[in-house]
């Protein structure tokens, strides 16, 4: 029987190990935008072309394009960047990327609004600090997270270091980035291969992440595959091997659906790169390529089943899964603030909105955070939830940093409830092309809001996770929260509530394309009952998904 590719799938067949015509396109000085196959296989290079939303009627109007412009992701396994780097990054995000930076929920830096004849210059300003953009988006394993947070520094460093060495063994092996942005001469007669993803790569995108219980703060059940460290007496000696998680939906497609990752089981430290292999290489063999919208991994598993999964991850990898080894989160946020490392050293942990980064009328963040990395001897490392550690402090160097913290206004930063230093959204409007709504620019009002309908309630300091996201594709990981939006329409959402405090659990649909008024008046009844009828110290989401959701279920 004769399958029909997505147009994808055929960019791809096409694309000569991702050249397409980017260089011709590239060369178009007669549109700010490029060729439709060329946006495709831009983003295996690490950008997506983009345009101001809020400007498009006005454009049209006056029978111009649309406002193109692109963003840019970095590959930073673990989100770890030098202070000379970050100065950099500095530099070039006030010359191409309009003084802003934003860090993502994946521990990238991406800058926005880079124009097209600037678009080469900028790359080639990226990979000159020696970090690079290669497979950061695209249908390839994708920047890897880690644990952010190094208060336990020898298992981090370790795990960090796996992560890594991970990250390089999954890049693709076409110098296509290599020849179109830094100028690299091919070498004549020499035949290319792609001998871990092939010509047409994988069937859809795929995420890795790595963490360090008790604390979740990757959100490790979201993503492709996942490993979750098992540290005994202070040695990493295993991960448990989790695959299949994925958040991203479409509206009004009952096909699709968000899933929390499954475990395959234990495997001894130094064979995580043949089973990530081997877990990328299945998922590249059997994985849907003629409808998008079921490629992800996870519905490659749920429809060949998850012990044919594993026995063909072994068979590939030969590595034999053992069970499972028992482990317990206790957390999921950042640990706001000063801690102390086991070496003695010290790490500043800082709250971004929403990981905006930019020189505004009520912070400037952007130069402060340039006066840290003027001074800072240690590293930065980027979470999974949109913030900052300034990491590996001396103690002697701790009374500098911390005068530039209070000074700059880095300190009040801090000075938020649990609830606005936890929620998370993605970019969403203006420039995402997929957001149905508001999500980064909502972000502080109605993370205020909420704040306040808790203490009206009598529950100012509950921590609960809240997440806004434009659209359903699920970038700030929404269907892992407690409460969490999804854009719907402008100003419409649908509300989910009931994912558990420590990311394991998956919320669930509780009301459908609501405005804020219903969203709040919602919310102030619910959080009513569950002050009144909570049981011991049980949080919103526990609450939400026992009696709440049960009270809808069909």
């Amino acid at each position: 029987m004769m399958t029909t590719l997505s147009p994808v799938e055929t960019i791809k067949a096409n694309s000569r190990f991702l050249r397409g015509t980017l260089v011709e396109s590239l060369a178009d000085a007669h549109t700010g935008g490029l060729r439709e196959p060329d946006q495709t296989l831009l983003k295996f290079h690490g950008s997506y072309q983009q345009d101001d939303r809020d400007l498009r009627e006005e454009r049209a109007e006056a029978k111009l394009e649309p406002a193109h412009s692109f963003m840019i992701r970095t590959r930073t396994p673990g989100g770890v960047v030098t202070p000379a780097q970050w100065l950099a990054f500095d530099a070039i995000a006030r010359r191409y990327g309009g003084g802003s930076l934003r860090l993502t929920t994946r521990q990238a830096i991406q800058l926005h609004g880079v124009i097209k004849r600037e678009l080469k210059s900028t790359l080639q300003a990226i990979n000159q600090t020696l970090i690079d953009t290669i497979a950061a988006c695209g249908d390839v394993n994708r920047n890897v997270l880690v644990s952010a947070n190094p208060v336990d520094s020898d298992a981090h460093r370790i795990v960090y270091a796996d992560a890594v060495a991970l990250s390089e063994a999954l890049l693709p092996a076409t110098r296509a980035y290599h020849e179109i942005w830094l100028d690299e001469q091919p070498v004549a007669g020499t035949p290319e291969v792609e001998p871990l993803y092939g010509p047409t790569y994988l069937p859809r995108k795929f995420k890795t992440a790595f963490v360090l219980p008790p604390q979740n703060d990757v959100d490790i059940h979201a993503h492709d595959l996942g490993f979750v460290a098992i540290v005994v007496d202070g040695v990493v000696a295993g991960y448990n091997v989790l695959v299949g998680g994925g958040l991203g939906t479409t509206h009004g497609d009952a096909r699709t659906y968000a899933r929390a990752a499954s475990v395959l089981g234990y495997v001894p430290r130094g064979q995580e790169i043949e089973v990530a292999k081997a877990v990328l290489t299945t998922q590249r063999d059997h994985g849907s390529r003629e409808d998008r919208r079921l490629s992800r991994l996870k519905y490659t598993i749920d429809r060949l089943g998850l012990d044919w999964f594993r026995g063909e991850v072994e068979q590939r990898s030969g590595v034999k899964f053992a069970p499972a080894k028992a482990v317990r989160f206790t957390s999921r946020g950042d640990r706001f603030g000063w801690t102390r490392g086991v070496d003695g050293n010290w790490h500043l942990t800082l709250r971004l909105v929403a990981g905006r980064i930019a020189d505004r009328s009520e912070a400037s963040l952007l130069s402060a955070l340039r006066q840290l990395a003027q001074v800072h001897q240690g590293d930065f490392r980027i979470t999974a939830n949109q913030n900052l550690v300034v990491a590996g402090i001396s103690p002697e160097a701790r009374p500098e940093i911390e005068r530039i913290f209070i000074e700059t206004g880095l300190a009040a930063l801090l000075e938020r409830s649990p609830v606005e230093l936890n929620a998370l959204a993605c970019v969403a409007l203006p420039t995402c092309p997929l957001a149905m709504a508001e999500a980064e620019r909502y972000l502080p009002r109605f993370s205020a809001q909420v704040q306040s309908l808790l203490a009206r309630h009598g529950v100012p300091e509950e921590v609960l996770s809240l997440r806004i996201s434009g659209c359903p594709n699920g970038c700030s990981r929404p269907f892992l929260a407690e409460v969490a939006l999804v854009g719907k329409a402008p100003g419409r959402y649908n509300l989910h509530l009931g994912g558990d405090a420590f990311g394991v659990r998956l919320n669930r649909l509780y009301r459908e394309n609501i405005d804020e008024a219903e969203i709040l008046a919602v919310l102030d009844r619910s959080f009513g009952r569950w002050r009144l009828e909570r049981g011991s110290a049980e949080a919103f989401g526990d609450y939400a998904d026992r009696v709440l959701l049960a009270e809808v279920a069909p």
